[in-house]
């Protein structure tokens, strides 16, 4: 059986504070488009080649400055739009991605560089045709953190984590749509769904007989 595909492909970033939920909708929207016969691939940032795995590495000793953190989140991000998006997207698939850039302007913004030289900075990364920002309250994100059993590193404290979730929500990304991920997490992706269904739409073109069937196969797995 032929996956479905779009012209260009569909970027899709996840964005939102630790403990909004941003891998457990990746993962069940990345299941129910597959469940209905969409190209999909997935990843995250920082991604596990080198950089990324620097990075995630000082998360948890907070050895680096937010320059260099910049640094490297930008030599990470170079290597992944160029070996895994790009390529992606020319496939015509539907790429979901668990952090793409927004998440460095909102966490390197919090820690004191300027947000527009941030956002310059990633003028070279594919703008995400939607970005899903996941809102929650820094409590909660907290909570959720601890009740999954991880120790919250030396990013994720209340404070730190209002911060970014200001940063977030004032971001001019003309495709930003604000979810509220307090709700359950089946509400969370019924209206992550919605919206992703709606840009596939739009994306795709022409409604021809083929495009509203491509469209239709979406359709009957949000309402299924």
């Amino acid at each position: 059986m032929t996956s479905i595909t779009i012209p260009g492909g569909l970027l899709v970033a996840i964005e939102g504070i630790d403990g909004a939920g941003k891998s457990t909708l990746a993962k069940g929207l990345t299941e129910r488009l597959r469940a209905h016969g969409v190209a999909v691939s997935t990843s995250k940032e920082p991604t596990n080649g080198p950089w990324g795995t620097k990075l995630r590495q000082s998360a948890e000793s907070g050895r680096l400055s937010p320059e260099q953190e910049v640094e490297y989140l930008l030599a990470d991000r170079r290597d992944h739009v160029e070996q895994f998006i790009e390529p992606a997207l020319q496939r015509g698939e539907v790429v979901i991605l668990d952090r793409y850039f927004p998440s460095m302007v909102a966490y390197q913004g919090a820690a004191g560089l300027p947000v527009e030289d941030l956002s310059k900075a990633n003028d070279f990364a594919p703008r995400p045709h939607l970005m899903l920002l996941l809102d929650v309250e820094p409590a909660t994100g907290l909570e959720r953190i601890r009740a999954r059993g991880d120790r919250p590193n030396h990013f994720e404290n209340e404070d730190n984590l209002a911060l970014c979730r200001q940063i977030f929500l004032g971001m001019p990304e003309r495709t930003k749509c604000v979810i509220d991920a307090s709700k359950s997490e089946a509400d969370v992706l019924e209206d992550s769904y919605a919206l992703l269904i709606r840009q596939f739409a739009q994306n795709i073109g022409g409604l021809s007989l083929e495009n509203i069937g491509k469209v239709g196969a979406l359709m009957e797995g949000h309402l299924s």
